[in-house]
């Protein structure tokens, strides 16, 4: 067998898990030209080609960072590639980030992880400095240290798909299995991984965890419309379905009154749940098309959201049942994604730009100031503070975890 069939059939089975996780394939006819065959062969065993035709397009030099940050191509295969994309898909007008400058000054430093093509996601930061983060492809945890840039990744069982993750009180990482219906616990000390299947089939995708202050473990199922909380010191899981159809409950966060709020990506609304009772309150926002990926809180126990469908940054008062949206700097199409609040200052990214946009907003004086993300062809998916008040962030697409150091 030549290098050239070892490499494809390396590629098809490292993607078997990727194709098997749940969803039917689109596929495009490509123009005609030297690297056709070779884009359709190599590119499709991964994903839907169609995220080719939908991407914003790119120069020769960065679809070579792009490819390089997910497979491992020989030179010569890798120049017919990027060569026959950047001819036919180069960059697209108009997806540049609109920067606003200011007075804040940030840095940013980011690791490659070691198995290309897994897509880390929700990075998740330790007391200790060091990040955990999930393979949601790789079907892994990684573990990074900062200070020695050494990383170690976990293997979890093939189709866990793992997408959030969580750490509790004892240092043991949490993860919802996405692709097989699970949560499960990782001992970091000995590796051993304990798996807890969701009691109903119909819970089909754990998203996103949290722990209350009680330490049990509250997480989203988006496209099976559901909220769970599992109680480690017994494995119990409880389950319930959102009032609203369709509702696919994504960000979740908990308040300092202990309420858990769920951010709806299908429909125009914040959730709150008691977390005793499981009564569920829903808060419609004033416009029908708005889309509600992540929130967060800030101190003054205010609601911040990214409205990714209408490119708003918005705020709800519980208090007075106030909504207050801003436009983001890059518009209507500038879909903001993950949120986090640090000393009360707001900060999102633009995940529809290319690069796209990391944004602070100062509540006090309503001004906005962004920065383009260095390896900015990915997609911050989640962010969260750190011990020491700066960013933990991931680019799904190139395969990297970062820090975002905050000038104090």
């Amino acid at each position: 067998m030549n290098r050239v069939k070892r490499l494809l059939c390396t590629v098809a089975l490292s993607c078997l898990s990727i194709q098997a996780y749940g969803q039917e394939e689109t596929q495009f006819e490509f123009p005609d030209g030297d690297g056709k065959d070779l884009v359709q062969a190599i590119c499709a065993a991964c994903h839907e080609t169609t995220l080719i035709v939908g991407s914003t397009g790119y120069s020769q030099d960065d679809w070579k960072f792009l490819i390089g940050k997910m497979i491992q191509l020989p030179e010569p295969m890798a120049e017919t590639i990027t060569q026959y994309l950047a001819t036919n898909f180069p960059e697209k007008p108009g997806r540049r980030p609109t920067l606003v400058a200011g007075p804040e000054s940030i840095s940013f430093e980011e690791w490659t992880v070691p198995t290309l093509g897994q897509r880390p996601r929700d990075p998740l930061p330790m007391p200790d400095g060091t990040i955990w983060w999930a393979g949601m492809y790789g079907d892994l945890l990684g573990h990074l240290d900062p200070r020695t840039g050494e990383m170690k990744e976990f293997r979890l069982a093939s189709g866990a798909q793992p997408h959030g993750i969580a750490a509790d009180k004892d240092g043991n990482i949490w993860y919802t299995g996405n692709g097989n219906g699970t949560i499960g616990m990782l001992n970091a000390d000995t590796g051993e991984i304990t798996v807890y299947p969701m009691p109903d089939p119909a819970a089909r995708d754990p998203h996103t965890p949290i722990f209350d202050n009680d330490g049990n473990l509250w997480f989203t199922l988006q496209h099976s419309n559901m909220l769970g909380r599992l109680v480690p010191a017994t494995g119990e899981i409880k389950l319930v379905s959102m009032p609203t159809e369709a509702a696919r409950p994504y960000g979740i966060k908990d308040d300092a009154d202990g309420m858990i709020w769920v951010a709806y990506a299908g429909s125009n609304k914040l959730a709150r749940v008691d977390r005793e009772t499981f009564e569920i309150r829903e808060y419609p926002t004033p416009t029908p098309e708005t889309i509600i990926r992540r929130l967060a809180i800030s101190s003054d126990g205010m609601i911040w959201y990214v409205d990714s469908s209408r490119g708003h940054l918005g705020r709800f008062n519980p208090a007075s049942g106030e909504f207050k949206t801003w436009p983001s700097p890059s518009g209507q199409m500038s879909h903001p994604y993950a949120i986090e609040v640090i000393d009360d200052v707001v900060w999102y990214n633009e995940a529809a730009r290319r690069p796209d946009a990391l944004v602070r907003f100062d509540p006090e004086t309503e001004q906005f100031q962004s920065w383009a993300i260095p390896s900015g062809v990915g997609i911050i998916r989640h962010m969260l503070a750190d011990a020491d008040g700066n960013l933990v962030i991931h680019q799904s697409s190139t395969n990297t975890v970062g820090i975002v150091t905050i000038e104090k």
